[in-house]
């Protein structure tokens, strides 16, 4: 087996481990390593398995929405995401995580213990928290408030909503995490000696997905980026737009996505949804076809109004 190094698990540019001064000579600043277990895409998310094709889409928006919180996030320094599904690892190196290989590839914990041992090894300066992948309503700020609640701990993790399982588990560097993940993971961490962080402001941070049900309360606290685009070109998730402008006499127009891209609709687009006017600055709920330049509504209406289509 080639020799691990620092080469071997992430690209050549990288920030070094050991911390540096802070300003005016401070005390240095440590920065998190994340270690972030993806499991192949086929296998990922099975109480989702209701939503057919889209489940795998769902897993892999997922992790890029938790990854991207995780680098946005002040203290992190690096993801180490570990996993061997091509498509999935891929798209998250592209993100800006280092990717190592499941070695174990014997489940979970073994590979939570593989990259939290490399986390240490390569950088033997930072502190260690293994995170959940599947936390598409992630708040980096609230991920900050987590991690500085457990620095000053040994060891240390956060329970899940519903209270028995574990979405982080921490450690100060140098210090093994021992993961008990899997169910009732809670009882297990504390158990182990590991101390529980209980902070009533970071439900982003508990808020893990295994059920529809759990997709629905991370929807309330508001989804990443990729989950939510998904959801919405899946038409599980209504699109939503604001009128920009509108000829009464062409019954033509405009809308505004809420990136601020225009997109054009015509006379049998407005017909379609019921209106009779429309002003500039309403909210809409619109369907779209296309990419890009092409991209056009084929239906608009007020979001109290309904679709024909979702009926």
């Amino acid at each position: 087996m080639t020799p691990m190094t620092e080469d071997t698990v992430r690209p050549a540019t990288v920030r070094p481990s050991a911390p540096g001064p802070g300003p005016d000579g401070a005390a240095p600043r440590l920065g998190w390593t994340l270690v972030v277990p993806v499991k192949p895409l086929a296998e990922a998310k099975s109480r989702l398995a209701a939503l057919g094709a889209l489940r795998p889409r769902l897993a892999l928006a997922f992790a890029l929405d938790t990854v991207a919180a995780a680098l946005a996030c002040p203290t992190v320094e690096r993801v180490l995401v570990v996993g061997r599904d091509p498509r999935a690892t891929g798209a998250l190196r592209a993100l800006g995580a280092t990717v190592l290989d499941d070695e174990p590839g014997d489940g979970l914990n073994p590979a939570l213990s593989h990259g939290s041992g490399a986390a240490h090894r390569l950088h033997p300066h930072s502190p260690v928290a293994t995170l959940s992948a599947d936390l598409p309503a992630l708040r980096p700020a609230e991920l900050a408030r987590v991690l500085a609640a457990a620095l000053p701990h040994g060891r240390a993790f956060l329970a899940d909503t519903p209270g028995t399982g574990t979405v982080l588990l921490a450690g100060p560097p140098g210090v093994p995490l021992r993961p008990a993940f899997g169910p009732g993971s809670r009882r297990r961490h504390a158990a182990g000696g590991a101390a529980e962080l209980r902070l009533p402001d970071v439900p982003s941070v508990r808020r893990d997905v295994d059920t529809p049900e759990d997709l629905a309360d991370a929807l309330r606290l508001g989804l990443g980026p990729a989950t939510g685009a998904l959801l919405r070109s899946s038409m599980l998730l209504p699109m939503q737009a604001t009128a920009f402008t509108f000829d009464p006499t062409t019954r033509s127009g405009s809308v505004l996505l809420d990136d601020g891209t225009p997109v054009p609709f015509d006379a049998p687009a407005f017909d379609a949804g019921g209106l009779r006017l429309l002003r500039p600055g309403q909210r809409l709920r619109i369907r779209t076809t296309g990419e890009g330049a092409a991209r056009r509504v084929t239906f608009l209406t007020l979001p109290t109004f309904p679709d024909p289509e979702s009926a």
